[in-house]
This record gives C-alpha cells, structure tokens and sequence, in this order.
C-alpha cells in the first residue's frame, strides 16, 4: 500500500536528521514556475493572498526571493516539516530500516512540489494545497497540478505494487488526487474522540492520529491496509460496525 499524507505550516529547520540520506523533488521545474508568479507579489500582497501576519508575509516573500531550482542545501520533507501530523509521526525518532521502509510508502502532498517522497530535499516555502494562486493553468493550484500528482501515484502504486492508497491526509490536499484515475481503491480512516458526551472528530487529536497511523504502518513494515485495523495507538480503536470499505473509523 501507499500512504499519503499533508505536509504542515510550521517547519523544523534547526533539529539534526538522524539521515543524511535524500532524494530529489521530482517536480522541482513546476515548483520553479509557481515561485516566479509568487516572485511578482510584495509581502503585502503575499500576506492577502495567504491571510497572513506582516511578519510571516515578509518572511515568506523573502523565501520565494531566495528560492532556488538547485535543492543541494535544502531540508529532508519528513524531518522538516513541523505540524500536529508530525508531531504523531516523530520522524526523527524512527530506526533506520523504518525511514527506508518510509521512503518506500510514504508520500506528502505539497501546494509547491506536488507530491514529496520523505527524504526528498525541499526549500522552506508557504503554499498551501488550498491557496487561489493563478497562473497560466487557472485560478488556483487544483488546476495547475489537474492531473500530475494523480500520475505520479499510479507510477508508484505499481513500482510499490500495492493494493491499495491509504489517504492520512486533509481534505484540503487530497482534493489534489482525482481518485476516479487512481488504479487503486482509496482507503481514508477517520478518527474520532470522546467529548462533551459524544463522539466527534476533533481536529488537534485527528491530525496527530493521521502521523500515529503512519508510524504504525513503518514501524511494523504494513504493505496490506488490513493491517491498519489493528491500530491501537494513544487507546483508538477500529470501530467495524460505523465503517464502510473505504472510510475506517477509529476511535
């Protein structure tokens, strides 16, 4: 199986990696065409585009002005980015067989690079999936990605040979796929927390949820989404009778 993930706002450039290993973006040309369009805005409009403080528009203006297409000094995606997905994950505590087995079965959708594999080098940048960002291809990054992360995952759902693609990831970021051209079923479990005297989905504990199940799945070397069912990370449970054949429930 392959996983797929959100990247995260928030980024870790300052802890060490435990790997010096990585590999290159494979979409590093398309990344360089959407940082020219986002080159031609002022901090000001960077900070609408993105509702963002003074202070992070300036930073991020700054990072489009110094990115480069050349990724020899950037940062590994899986120990760089920084949000409650990652903080389930804990890459950096994971053995050296399991950042292999990750590199294998784990992707990251991106805004800027389309789709990430772990050790993949990335500048820092600021792009959600979600951002009304024109350019030549539409009105935002849905249509100028259209259908190349969906290509790119069928090429590594057959390299992987795997049955199946397991969506960790947002809402916001797998409206990138279009699941109707996967060759593969589409598996997303959802998972839910008690409070206030029901079961709901509460969006800290879901993210961090997401990054628990997919250290699950590298640490025990899962390649079949059955697996998964036995996940048992932080009390959550499968909950077979509120599940269908592609929404798990977890709670």
């Amino acid at each position: 199986m392959l996983i797929v993930l959100s990247p995260a706002k928030s980024l870790d450039l300052d802890t060490p990696s435990p790997t010096q290993e990585h590999t290159l973006p494979d979409f590093t040309k398309r990344a360089a065409g959407l940082v020219k369009v986002l080159r031609k805005l002022s901090p000001a409009q960077v900070g609408d585009l993105m509702h963002l403080s003074d202070q992070l528009s300036v930073l991020n203006a700054g990072r489009y002005a110094s990115w480069k297409a050349d990724h020899a000094d950037g940062y590994q995606a899986m120990m760089a980015f920084n949000g409650d997905v990652y903080a389930g994950l804990d890459a950096r505590s994971l053995a050296p067989a399991a950042i292999d087995f990750a590199q294998r079965h784990l992707r990251i959708l991106s805004g800027m690079y389309g789709l990430l594999r772990p050790l993949d080098l990335i500048h820092p940048y600021r792009l959600e999936m979600g951002t009304r960002l024109a350019t030549t291809a539409g009105s935002n990054l849905y249509a100028f990605w259209d259908d190349t992360i969906t290509k790119a995952l069928n090429k590594q759902l057959a390299a992987t040979q795997s049955t199946a693609l397991v969506n960790l990831a947002s809402e916001e970021y797998f409206k990138s796929v279009k699941p109707a051209l996967l060759k593969a079923p589409v598996i997303t479990p959802v998972f839910e927390d008690w409070k206030s005297g029901k079961y709901k989905i509460i969006s800290f504990y879901a993210k961090r949820a997401r990054g628990m199940m997919a250290r699950f799945a590298i640490e025990n070397g899962i390649t079949e989404p059955e697996a998964l069912k036995e996940f048992d990370v932080d009390g959550y449970a499968f909950v077979p009778g509120e599940s269908t054949a592609t929404s798990w429930l977890f709670r």
